[in-house]
């Protein structure tokens, strides 16, 4: 299972979050706080991860800007389900629990990987994943776990603040 460290521990500089596997760090991950943006490093291959358009991309440092390898998109905000493309590898993502969170990734009928996140007063997020999975597709889909979380903080925190207008208002 992957856990994505807390910024600044295992070893990495103070912005770059350590992606784990058995406590050992096997990528690093420095996201953008106000984007949806991040360069991951897998081994010696700088990804860099970008919102373009309607789609999360994922491309190679060195490939020219506009070229994806790596891309998903939303296809419905009501059921929280995702299309994936993993470098010619279609997945679709489905949410595990509406009060847990999480989403499970199926290429075809088979079951490839699964997002979670901890527990505790901060919880990260969490991909466990077929080994037959690549290490850069596993980090790309953990990435889209925090995104996901993001974008779900963001919904809630506007609720609150709607309902917190709207009671203020009568």
């Amino acid at each position: 299972m992957l856990v994505l460290g807390k910024a600044g521990t295992a070893g990495t500089e103070k912005r770059v979050l350590p992606v784990l596997r058995d406590d050992v760090v096997v990528a690093t991950l420095q996201a953008s706080s106000w984007k949806e943006a991040a360069t991951a490093v897998v081994g010696n291959r700088e990804w860099v991860l970008a919102k373009a358009k309607r789609e999360l991309t994922g491309r190679w440092a060195a490939d020219p800007e506009g070229t994806a390898r790596l891309r998903a998109r939303q296809t419905s905000f009501w059921r929280g389900t995702w299309e994936a493309d993993l470098e010619g590898t279609p997945v679709q993502a489905e949410v595990v629990s509406r009060w847990k969170g999480g989403h499970r990734y199926r290429s075809g009928e088979r079951v490839v990987a699964e997002t979670g996140t901890t527990g505790g007063w901060s919880p990260r997020p969490t991909l466990t994943a077929d080994e037959s999975l690549p290490l850069d597709h596993q980090v790309y889909l953990l990435w889209l776990a925090l995104v996901m979380s993001r974008r779900d903080e963001a919904a809630t925190m506007a609720a609150v603040a709607g309902g917190a207008a709207a009671a203020g208002g009568s």
